[in-house]
């Protein structure tokens, strides 16, 4: 143990900084593959490699510290694996901002140079946010550290792609994706994020085909996007609707364009009672436009280039535009565009009305660049093929428990997506990521290219040739793949997943072994919001290719919001950064505010209150380590063999038993992922139980016993502060392992220390002793306490008792704890014995036990009156509220009978108490008069 004093104020910038430094170079969270001990693992939700840890970071991680630290303590092997993820678009984009201030772009500097760049970036600036998480406390496997990108990982991803191709379930098409015209790239769902902005709803009348003899007649339809109509090639309406269902296979007069386009009827797609009750369908740039598409075999005319402006082609060649507009709308932006889709309308009468509307619109979640539904061709994976289903097995692991969701709630949600799940769409447009591993033939160098060069060729490594015509010149596809494609195979990949394509023996070995001890994983700590973009998507990756599901449990966390539960945006100035807490209030304050908030299912209310709280939390647990150390004799520096029963006392025996019902609560509510209630349990039996309670009765036993019950005392006091250490530490790993040096202890680090066991055997036997504590002593302490601030009586102030015991047993109860009452209490005995009368000038505390008359002099009789006054005032108030309903006779008559039952028992119990407390009112008023009468 270190010799120097305990610093009077805790400092945690000191002690966390030396603790993070020594846990990761004595190698402490290294795991042992194999291992004799059972094993324990978890994978990182991977960060990106541009990101800096915010609060929704601080929440995940510590929840999983809590869960490895707990692991690595109860005797379990942990594999914790850390690292990060590419970040393709976020990345690239980085990157290439640094090039702008250099006056560089990326497509001067080419490809190869511009990934050299990236590279170079990740290796001076990639590293942030593991040094924040190290800062957090993570106990990660640091030395198994992984990169989506790095050698190993980049194998996975390539054999992954290779196999799929080969079963047919990866595939190359022309679809609707989402674009972003800055980024020049697909987006996945996820990277798409919404806002709701002011627009416009715009009535524009599309002309009916006229038939012989007919009149000329309108659908009226309604859009947000006018510019698009040029693009449509059908108009819906509901078959049950009345207005229009005769029009169903006619065509109408596409507005500005020379085409004829059919009246289809469409029950998905057309709300009756929204717009108009006619819909334009342009499935070129709209998802539900492109389904019904599909359904009525309709042509797609996609009006875009990849940079967002309409195209001359398409306007000309496809849309058949009206040949004065082609000019004035070819490579015109969106917005322009619709300005001018709108004048040519109102010119030609076509527009009815324009009003106003609130809408959502897609922007990309890096640029914030509005996305456009985008024809294009791109990689996909099939996710329901009828022979070979990736979704399948991953539904049915979930719904056979061999994947639990927490909270089960989660479930309804995962099969709704699950089951109407679409092919995933894997390619980008950019450089930095895992090139897609195909090539095509150009060359001709030998011989004549074959028709079956125009086949692509995929392969895990780069061809030297093609197999069909033997040319070298081969071109690899320039596309990357998506970054949640190498994020779907973390659970094994990360394990060295295939052993057989490791570079040599040795290595091969080590992931054999990694994934024999490992995989699948125990549990999987995330946030709801990419459930289905990750969660789902390792499910299905693992079961597929590992034929085991990744993991056991996955616990789902919610949001963490603003103190007024609004969600955190850099726009509304709300964002609480963790790093600045950290540094204000220390880490395990900010990690047990999160732990103690997160209720399954319940979004997290952040405020800075809470955390100042916990920080005082880590203050008083410092505070009562010193007082400890510096009651403690010199021989109680080192461990001491524990004492007999006889020589623990009463508050000994009673902080033993409510600590074996803590270890027991905390443990349970571990393993329920309840870290709400486990944060609970610690704050109050450490702050209320030990720090108020025991800390003051050993202060009367050190006083009062003797040497060989204080030596009880002692060993008592160092052997359960050092073991609540040990509880709390996976909550609090920086406080706990710096106080834990100073304690009487075995081993290196409290990291891996023995996590407490519950004394079950002792708690049952002494059970009743710690009701009688309670009873006896702590709620007499506590009722004296409540009546001196009734009355505003100074704590300092001593009070006069007497006190009345109902039987012996009692009377011999009341005199063993009569030492800590009359300290804690502050009072002074004036009798005690059976069935004492209540003296003249005293007020009353009762327990089960006994009852404690406090004499009070002249003033404090007045207080007295005045309290028994205001209390039967107000218990009269809710007397008249309830006897009210019973001089209506309707309520008798007509209310459910358990109603009234319940009102005439409170009725019944207001009256009894407003007859208790006019008794006690007219006892103090007649002892006033008598100390009157007798000065």
């Amino acid at each position: 143990m270190p010799e120097e004093i305990l610093e009077k104020v805790y400092s945690p910038e000191k002690v966390e900084e030396k603790w993070i430094a020594f846990w990761e170079r004595a190698g402490l969270f290294h795991a042992s593959a194999p291992s004799d001990r059972s094993s324990f693992s978890m994978v990182i939700p991977p960060p990106n490699v541009t990101g800096s840890l915010h609060v929704g970071h601080a929440l995940n991680n510590t929840l999983q510290d809590i869960l490895a630290r707990w692991r690595r303590m109860s005797g379990f092997n942990v594999l914790w694996v850390p690292g990060t993820d590419h970040a393709g678009i976020a990345t690239q984009n980085v990157v290439e901002r640094q090039l702008a201030k250099e006056g560089k772009d990326r497509r001067t500097l080419g490809r190869e140079a511009f990934i050299e760049k990236v590279w170079e970036w990740k290796a001076t600036s990639g590293g942030t946010i593991q040094k924040q998480l190290k800062r957090l406390g993570a106990s990660c496997d640091w030395d198994r550290e992984r990169f989506t990108m790095d050698e190993g990982l980049s194998r996975a991803v390539g054999e992954v792609f290779v196999r799929l191709y080969r079963e047919g379930l990866i595939y190359r098409a022309e679809r609707l994706i989402n674009w972003c015209p800055r980024c020049q790239t697909a987006l996945s769902d996820i990277e798409v994020e919404y806002e709701e902005v002011p627009g416009k709803m715009y009535h524009i009348r599309y002309p009916v085909v006229v038939r012989e003899d007919d009149e000329p007649e309108y659908l009226i339809v309604a859009t947000t996007r006018p510019e698009t109509l040029l693009g449509d090639t059908a108009v819906a309406v509901h078959p049950d609707d009345p207005r229009y269902n005769r029009f169903i296979g006619r065509k109408v007069s596409l507005p500005l364009t020379q085409r004829a386009i059919p009246i289809v009827g469409d029950p998905i797609l057309v709300d009756r009672e929204f717009g108009t009750g006619a819909v334009k369908i342009t499935p070129g740039h709209d998802f539900n436009d492109e389904a019904a598409g599909k359904r009525h075999q309709l042509a797609t005319i996609s009006l875009l280039d990849p940079e967002g402006r309409l195209s001359r082609s398409a306007l000309s060649e496809k849309a058949e535009a009206d040949p004065s507009l082609i000019p004035e709308l070819s490579g015109k932006g969106v917005a322009e565009a619709r300005k001018r889709v709108v004048q040519r309308l109102e010119e030609k009468g076509l527009l009815i009305k324009t009003e106003d509307h609130r809408h959502a619109i897609g922007k990309c979640y890096r640029c914030k660049t509005v996305i456009e539904p985008f024809q294009s061709p791109q990689w996909f994976v099939k996710v329901n093929d009828p022979e070979n289903s990736l979704a399948g097995p991953a539904i049915d692991a979930v719904r056979r428990k061999k994947i639990r969701l927490i909270p089960e709630s989660w479930e309804t949600n995962y099969f709704g997506w699950m089951e109407n799940i679409q092919d995933w769409c894997i390619s980008r447009q950019i450089w930095w990521g895992h090139r897609i591993p195909v090539w095509y033939c150009v060359g001709t160098d030998v011989g004549q290219c074959r028709l079956e060069c125009k086949e692509p060729i995929v392969a895990a490594t780069p061809p030297e040739k093609c197999p069909h015509c033997g040319s070298a010149d081969l071109r690899q596809d320039p596309d990357v793949l998506d970054t949640w494609f190498s994020s779907a195979l973390w659970p094994f990949s990360t394990l060295g997943w295939p052993p057989e394509r490791q570079p040599n023996r040795a290595d091969r070995a080590e992931a054999e072994q990694l994934l024999k001890t490992f995989y699948p994983t125990d549990t999987l700590v995330s946030g709801f919001d990419i459930l289905f973009f990750w969660v789902a998507r390792m499910i299905m990756m693992g079961i597929h290719f590992m034929k085991e599901v990744p993991f056991r449990e996955v616990y789902i966390h919610a949001l963490v919001r603003d103190a007024e539960g609004q969600k955190m945006s850099k726009s509304k100035g709300n964002v609480i950064d963790p790093l600045e807490i950290m540094n204000q209030y220390g880490t395990d304050a900010l990690r047990f505010t999160l732990a103690s908030m997160a209720s399954p299912g319940r979004d997290i209310k952040l405020a800075e209150e809470r955390i100042e709280g916990y920080r005082n939390f880590t203050n008083k647990l410092w505070n009562a380590a010193r007082f400890i150390l510096m009651n403690l004799p010199e021989d109680f520096k080192e461990i001491n063999l524990p004492p007999d029963d006889d020589q623990l006392s009463a508050a000994d025996q009673w902080i033993k038993i409510r600590f074996q019902r803590t270890i027991v609560s905390v443990d349970e509510a571990l393993k329920n992922y309840r870290f709400d209630e486990a944060s609970a349990l610690l704050y109050r039996f450490i702050w209320h139980e030990f720090c108020d309670w025991y800390l003051e009765f050993i202060k009367v036993d050190l006083q009062e016993k003797s040497d060989a019950q204080k030596q009880g005392t002692y060993y008592t006091l160092t052997t359960t502060f050092e073991q609540i250490l040990r509880l709390l530490h996976p909550f609090m790993p920086f406080i706990t392992e710096e106080l834990w040096c100073y304690f009487p202890h075995e081993g290196k680090s409290l990291t891996v220390a023995p996590y407490p066991k519950s004394d079950q055997e002792y708690s049952i036997e002494n059970g009743a002793f710690e009701n009688i504590v309670q009873e006896i002593l702590i709620d007499t302490i506590v009722g004296i306490r409540n009546l001196r601030g009734e009355m505003n009586i100074p704590p300092s102030e001593e009070l006069r008792v007497t006190i009345s015991v109902r039987n012996q047993n009692g009377d011999e109860l009341v005199r063993k704890y009569l030492p800590y009452i009359k300290r804690l209490a502050r009072v002074s005995l004036e009798d005690i014995g059976q069935n004492l009368k209540q003296p003249k000038t005293a007020a009353t505390v009762s327990t089960e036990w006994f009852k404690i008359y406090v004499s009070l002099d002249e003033k404090h009789v007045k207080k007295e009156i005045e309290r028994l006054e205001k209390a039967i005032a107000k218990v009269e108030k809710e007397f008249e509220g309830v006897n009210k309903k019973f001089m209506n006779p309707k309520f008798t008559l007509n209310a459910p009978k358990d109603v009234v039952n319940k009102n005439e028992v409170q009725r019944s119990e207001l009256s009894e108490k407003i007859y208790k407390l006019n008794a006690d009112l007219h006892l103090f008023r007649t002892r006033l008069s008598e100390q009157k009468d007798s000065s």
